[in-house]
Formats: C-alpha cells, sequence, structure tokens
C-alpha cells in the first residue's frame, strides 16, 4: 500500500541558500531510493513549506527516512535550518487520477 509523507514546515530567516542546497540533495535521495513513486514541494505565501513524498509502501518509505544521510539532513534541519516541522506519515487507503489527455482535440 502507498504511504505518503507530508512534512510542513518554517524555515528561520537567513538560511534560504543554505537549506536550498540540502534540500535539493535530499530530493535526488529520495529520488533514487528504492520504492520511491513521486515528489512535490509547495511554499505558501505565509512562508510555510510543504512536501508531499509518495514511497511504494511502508518498508521502502521508512528505508528513505532512516537513510543515513537524511537522518544527518534531518538533525542539521534541527540545528540550522528550522523554525518549526510537522511530519506525517499515512497509508494511502484511496487513489484516483484525472488528466486531460493532451494528445486529443477537444470534443473528440
Amino acid at each position: 500500500m502507498t504511504v505518503i509523507t507530508v512534512f510542513r514546515s518554517r524555515l528561520r530567516r537567513g538560511v534560504d541558500d543554505a537549506y536550498g542546497e540540502l534540500s535539493v540533495a535530499m530530493s535526488r535521495l529520495a529520488r533514487d531510493m528504492p520504492g520511491f513513486l513521486d515528489e512535490s514541494s509547495y511554499r505558501g505565501e505565509d512562508g510555510e513549506r510543504v512536501t508531499i513524498v509518495r514511497f511504494r509502501d511502508a518498508q521502502t518509505q521508512r528505508a528513505w527516512a532512516q537513510h543515513p544521510d537524511h537522518a544527518a539532513a534531518q538533525a542539521r534541519g534541527r540545528s540550522e535550518f528550522y523554525d518549526y516541522y510537522d511530519v506525517s506519515v499515512s497509508e494511502e487507503t484511496y487513489a484516483r487520477v484525472f488528466r486531460v489527455a493532451t494528445d486529443v482535440e477537444p470534443g473528440e
């Protein structure tokens, strides 16, 4: 069953550049992990950041969460970057996808 991690955070002032470098590295790590499905990140007007990462199952999500490089980044985040963060991990119980076909003319 797909496992979804939702990570919400707010950064301290003046850390955007250093955080950006670490964020890119952690995104690359997640994408290279077995079981990775997708990742999306958003930033609200109020500065809150939200990252959603999906893995194939709980085992592959845990492997990513406990990866030594990810654990080191988490510790660095607490000591250097975050004013606040909140992590939620859930099993997906329902999913539905809709996409407009891009190669079909309207009305076909």
